[in-house]
């Protein structure tokens, strides 16, 4: 857990030393979310309005049938973006997409699910950073059928 708060203290001073640009003039994007799950997150931009959203975090979330501690998740999400849908003097732009999770849960079994994704982002001015609040309902496939709910705050740097 110290390596994670080591990392939030370096991305905390790289943000703080950031060129006049925005998010989205540069491509790629590299951050950390909190909530469930908690880890990394990446954003990779396809186009003006579209975007692939990537997570690798650990869950704490126990599964109904599975009480065995924190395991590993990792989800890839295809995302829309619409500009104009907030208005404000401030940049945020309404996502939603489409998507699919997997949790490790130790040993042979795994969960594996469609995800709904839907939520907001903050892209400040003059800054290579986005900020985002997102809700992704699943539908677990693996290894049996149910409904889940993952909600992330996070930042990324642009790169």
């Amino acid at each position: 857990m110290n390596k994670f708060y080591l990392i939030l203290v370096a991305l905390c001073m790289l943000l703080l030393t950031v060129q006049e640009s925005s998010g989205q003039d540069r491509k790629f994007g590299l951050g950390v979310m909190l909530g469930e799950p908690t880890g990394l997150s990446a954003k990779l931009w396809t186009s003006n309005n579209n975007a692939l959203a990537f997570g690798l975090g650990w869950s704490a979330y126990h599964h109904r049938y599975d009480n065995r501690g924190t395991r590993i998740h990792v989800h890839m999400d295809y995302l829309w973006h619409s500009h104009d849908k907030i208005q404000s003097s401030e940049p945020f732009v309404i996502h939603y997409g489409v998507g699919a999770r997997f949790k490790d849960r130790g040993g042979d079994s795994g969960s594996l699910a469609i995800r709904g994704v839907g939520g907001v982002n903050w892209l400040p001015r003059n800054t290579p950073i986005d900020v985002f609040l997102e809700l992704a309902p699943s539908l677990e496939l693996t290894p049996s059928t149910g409904f889940g709910l993952d909600a992330a705050l996070g930042a990324r740097y642009y790169f």
